[in-house]
């Protein structure tokens, strides 16, 4: 099961489940899959999960209620108590553009009511989902939601097709590439691709480059790697160690070696 970006990952399956469901085939190129949380804490003591943001537009429906969340720049933190659920759709970078009436730099580090950004019809979906019994239940209707509102320009967009190809190449990108690298292996300019990304996925792309090279640092550490600090670091695409050590600390809220031995 997919867990990247999750902080201490051993608490999937302990202190909370997480399903990850694939969306329908029409929706694919837009949605990367939906997700399902749950918990039941009751006569434990609460959990604090915390997430690295990646570069996406969320749809969550919560018991307390449906909002659209833009992609967050900083470390997603939530404290479980009790019991709960919450049910998501993850979109791929750029794939809620269509969705989202102009530039998805507007939602960026902000969370929306489904009834702000879609008027009445955001409010009736809200209503249909949350009033039944299974959350899993939702997935139809908001499926049938982004069909529903999905033209047929927005479908055949080039951009949106660039843009995927674009992230999936930061996503892999061996240690040191840069920006201008990727723009020269995909034939566009740099300035292309920070137009494309402030428009299409709300963040610029050495934001999007440097928070995957996070991403790889977490699953290395998770996957018990070397830590030699100066050779991890150069292996996951820093210069040295003190910018990795600085913007994992700004990022994850502590140094890699405390978060090491906090997991130990």
């Amino acid at each position: 099961m997919e867990a990247r970006g999750i902080l201490r990952p051993e608490a999937v399956g302990r202190q909370f489940e997480l399903q990850l469901l694939p969306p329908p085939a029409d929706l694919a190129p837009l949605i990367e899959h939906h997700w399902l949380v749950a918990w039941d804490l009751r006569g434990r003591g609460d959990h604090s999960s915390e997430v690295l943001p990646h570069p996406c537009v969320h749809l969550v429906f919560e018991p307390t209620g449906a909002a659209v969340h833009g992609v967050n720049r900083a470390r997603y933190v939530r404290r479980l108590s009790g019991t709960g659920w919450a049910l998501g759709t993850k979109f791929h970078p750029g794939g809620f553009r269509p969705y989202a009436g102009g530039p998805v730099s507007a939602l960026t580090d902000r969370v929306l009511d489904l009834e702000e950004l879609f008027e009445a019809d955001g409010r009736r979906l809200a209503q249909r989902c949350l009033a039944l019994e299974r959350p899993r239940d939702a997935l139809a209707h908001v499926q049938r939601f982004l069909r529903a509102r999905l033209s047929a320009a927005a479908a055949d967009d080039p951009n949106l097709a660039l843009v995927r190809e674009l992230s999936a190449s930061m996503a892999i990108a061996e240690p040191g590439a840069r920006v201008v690298d990727l723009a020269a292996a995909h034939g566009v300019s740099v300035r292309t691709i920070q137009r494309l990304f402030s428009d299409y996925v709300g963040v610029g792309p050495k934001w999007v480059l440097q928070r995957y090279r996070l991403h790889e640092a977490l699953a290395q550490l998770h996957a018990g790697s070397d830590t030699d600090w100066a050779r991890f670091a150069l292996g996951v695409g820093y210069y040295d160690q003190a910018h990795f050590v600085r913007d994992f600390r700004a990022l994850v809220g502590r140094t890699p070696a405390q978060y090491e031995r906090e997991r130990r």
